[in-house]
């Protein structure tokens, strides 16, 4: 059992970091004040080859895995950036690179690599049916050559961002299927030639998150659009959501320690009342206690990644992992939010930006209540609540 990382790990951290500190905190200040998305600290990811570090070598990416990809994004956020802004760049094409067609993968994966093509947008929840993704509406009729779409998802981030869309729909009703799992269908699709088909309404949020409601109305694609098989998309759904909740967890440690350093500097350095409040236990131990839970969340994202990386089935380690991670890192921000105090909320400290990041990843991808309930139902043998 090694708890070290590999050379190659901690290689990529540090090459990762200098590339984030040319992109300080006033970079990212001002992308919140403007409400504009970070396209030269994206550009410049996509230039140094990080996000595409999950495409295999034939398809013009660094063909590491995902622990590796980890690694990145918690370096982003540790850095003091925002790593939501692109990580669906890196996670993705996971549905095409393992369902794909052999034509999709070579007309779509090395554009993706190369940056010249961004595929950041995934639609799949839907306004009634929330985290219920077998009880989607949106439906994809065939016909010949092809299959018809009407319908309508919401919290698509990175739309306006993106070359191309991952969708998923029904193309069998969910009255009409053995299994509820079972007629769901992922399609890969071009927006610009999608036209009026596709109408997007930003939605205003708490964060610069740039995501969006997709109106999807007679959208004509062709069978060549279809990744896999019809009717098992759920299934291929499922593989791309435990990269992005590793993907995700990273992110949330990454901004963990950002406030644990920021927490522990500040306390040492602002002096009230004659003595610097770190002195005062009622600040070190808030601190101290989310360092822990932040180291101990690290190692189960270490693990549910390894395993992830050798194949082996990790749908529970890698939500565990991701309610752990994203928990300490709430709790590490409202330690730095405490210890800051009356400054804690002035934008100039970035405290209360990064605050807001790390609420987000508590609710999606996937809450963390929903989380508990898987489980409790698939690791300890409990009843289904949902």
């Amino acid at each position: 059992m090694d708890f070290n990382y590999t050379d190659t790990q901690l290689e990529i951290r540090e090459a990762v970091g200098k590339l984030c500190a040319e992109f300080g905190n006033e970079y990212w200040r001002n992308c919140e004040i403007e409400g504009s998305y970070p396209e030269k600290f994206v550009q410049a990811m996509t230039d140094a080859g990080w996000l595409a570090a999950l495409i295999p070598q034939e398809y013009g990416g660094s063909g590491l895995g995902v622990m590796e990809g980890c690694v990145i994004l918690e370096e982003v956020n540790h850095s003091g950036g925002n790593g939501a802004a692109c990580h669906a760049q890196m996670y993705t094409m996971a549905s095409i690179l393992n369902h794909g067609s052999d034509e999709q993968k070579q007309r779509i994966l090395p554009r993706v690599a190369d940056g010249s093509l961004r595929l950041q947008a995934f639609g799949v929840t839907e306004p009634d049916a929330g985290s219920n993704t077998l009880q989607i509406k949106t439906f994809a009729q065939k016909v010949n050559g092809g299959y018809v779409i009407n319908g309508q998802k919401i919290w698509t981030s990175r739309y306006m961002q993106s070359h191309m869309y991952v969708l998923i729909t029904r193309t069998t009703p969910v009255q009409e299927v053995k299994k509820k799992t079972d007629g769901l269908t992922l399609f890969v699709v071009d927006i610009a030639k999608a036209g009026k088909s596709l109408k997007a309404r930003p939605i205003r949020t708490m964060l610069n998150h740039h995501t969006n409601e997709v109106f999807i109305e007679n959208l004509e694609v062709s069978d060549e659009d279809r990744i896999g098989e019809e009717g098992q998309g759920f299934r291929y759904l499922v593989d791309t959501l435990n990269s992005e909740r590793l993907l995700v967890a990273s992110e949330s440690l990454g901004d963990g320690k950002w406030f644990i350093d920021q927490a522990s500097r500040y306390a040492s350095e602002r002096v009230v009342f004659d003595r610097p409040i770190g002195r005062n236990q009622g600040i070190q131990f808030p601190i101290s206690k989310a360092h822990m839970n932040l180291t101990a969340a690290e190692l189960m994202r270490n693990k549910a990644a390894t395993l992830y990386d050798a194949g082996v089935p990790s749908a529970n380690e890698t939500s565990i992992a991701k309610y752990l991670a994203t928990e300490a890192s709430w709790e590490a921000a409202e330690a730095c939010m405490t210890t800051f105090g009356g400054y804690g909320v002035a934008t100039e400290y970035n405290v209360e930006r990064k605050w807001k990041e790390a609420r987000l990843f508590r609710t999606a991808p996937l809450s963390n209540n929903l989380i508990l309930a898987q489980v409790a139902q698939h690791a300890l043998g409990m009843p289904r609540s949902y």
